[in-house]
């Protein structure tokens, strides 16, 4: 009996649930990572992908739901919490699992990981909620709270969004973020050509669409990339849509010395190294094991020849390098994350409205240390993977004020994305393209 259940997906659901709330795990990579160890069967990979980010996307909807069934109780573990929140996911969303069936099973994980109370308690909490029904959201008589239950986003940023992008836009954006996300990759060239790695995939029984955002990126529709011989191989590099545009943007050439200041994992240090013949790129990581990672990536690519990665805080850069020795600059800044709150459902519930002039901080620390690093003419493209002004226009129109020896010029892309847009910074919503959330800008260094 133990260990059936312990094996089982919704034991595992829960496990990995207490986790990411308690430890701050990384949704996709502790999800990954229980599905290798417990060599999941593809369908049950399926449910436990289901489980997991549907409760943390849905989650302030589930506490709304369950508040009323347990309001007596004072302090609730967090694995019963969760224990709590994933059968009343299971209940409310996935249609095909019979209620009983979600019932004995939460029963018997309260029972294994528990005492005899706690067992009772569980039971009496969901008997509860298949007798009596959940609260209706559209009695929610606040506009602002009623959207922030229906879409799971915190009231903060709920208001954020509808005065910087208008009512209708961060509905759309509201209403994207729950859907499940693409399963992107990025062809790498620096091994082979495209056209063969696009026959290699079809062998390989892999099922793909070519990207509307970027002639550099795939959709994969089925089969799993990092278990194929492709990823292996280092033909492709997991990194979404918008992410690509990045390096896209840059217009590197064969010869360019690039600094890439924030490089970590690496995604955008190997793209650049796609694009240099005898050129090199710089990649700065704060941290010793990211630089590993970065190296790693571009060793798996073929591209370990033109990285040189160091462990250095990026606003240290200065001590290192001499001025002006740069061709261009990628600052792809810390940022607060919540352009890949579809891919990452738990970053809407980590940040603080706070923390968005605290990181905007930061941000414009790094780009004012490397300004004077990059030659007359040349480019620094800063970029984020977030949504709110504060990170990201506001962040341009503060540095360019300082800097008056910079111009912000329109970012470019190879499918000239957004191309009758007002701004010549780029801002890439979920809702446009059902891709991650981005920003990038470019700053020229006048001659």
């Amino acid at each position: 009996m133990t260990n059936r259940i312990q094996a089982s997906v919704r034991f595992l659901a829960v496990e990995l649930l207490t986790k990411i709330e308690q430890e701050g795990a990384y949704s996709n990579i502790a999800l990954d990572q229980a599905i290798k160890k417990n060599s999941l069967t593809k369908r049950d990979a399926n449910l436990l992908t289901n489980i997991t980010y549907g409760v943390l996307q849905h989650r302030l909807t589930l506490e709304y739901w369950l508040e009323p069934f347990i309001k007596k109780e004072k302090k609730i573990i967090p694995w019963v919490k969760q224990l709590l929140l994933s059968a009343l996911y299971q209940m409310q969303f996935l249609d095909k699992i019979p209620n009983h069936a979600i019932l004995n099973e939460s029963i018997e994980i309260a029972k294994y990981k528990g005492h005899d109370g706690i067992r009772k308690f569980t039971t009496g909490v969901l008997h509860a909620v298949l007798r009596n029904g959940v609260r209706d959201l559209k009695q929610v008589s606040n506009n602002v709270k009623k959207i922030s239950l229906e879409v799971s986003v915190p009231e903060w940023l709920v208001k954020k969004l509808f005065e910087q992008n208008g009512v209708a836009k961060a509905k759309s954006i509201l209403d994207s973020i729950n859907k499940h996300p693409h399963q992107a990759v990025r062809v790498n060239t620096s091994i082979s050509s495209k056209e063969k790695i696009l026959a290699d995939l079809k062998e390989e029984k892999l099922e793909f669409e070519e990207s509307l955002v970027s002639p550099s990126s795939l959709i994969v529709t089925k089969g799993f990339v990092p278990e194929s011989r492709s990823y292996k191989r280092g033909d492709l590099v997991i990194q979404d849509e918008s992410a690509t545009l990045v390096v896209e943007s840059m217009d590197v050439q064969p010869q360019d010395v690039v600094l890439d200041a924030c490089a970590a994992p690496g995604g955008k240090t190997t793209h650049i190294a796609d694009k240099l013949v005898n050129g090199l790129v710089v990649a700065l990581d704060i941290h010793k094991h990211k630089v590993k990672l970065i190296m790693d990536n571009a060793h798996r690519c073929g591209s370990a020849n033109k990285v040189a990665a160091l462990e250095m805080d990026a606003r240290k850069a200065a001590n290192l390098f001499a001025p002006q020795m740069f061709d261009k600059i990628l600052v792809d800044a810390p940022c607060s994350g919540l352009g890949l709150m579809r891919r990452k459902p738990e970053i809407r519930y980590q940040k603080k409205k706070e923390d968005l002039m605290n990181l905007q901080q930061v941000q414009l620390g790094i780009l004012n240390k490397v300004a004077g690093l990059v030659k007359n003419g040349g480019k620094i493209t800063y970029s984020t993977c977030s949504i709110m002004d504060e990170e990201n226009q506001d962040v341009i129109q503060k540095f360019l004020k300082e800097h008056t020896e910079f111009a912000c010029g329109k970012t470019m892309t190879i499918n000239d994305i957004k191309h009758d847009r007002d701004t010549k910074t780029l801002s890439i919503y979920p809702d446009d393209y059902g891709s991650d959330g981005f920003f990038i800008a470019t700053l020229t260094k006048l001659q």
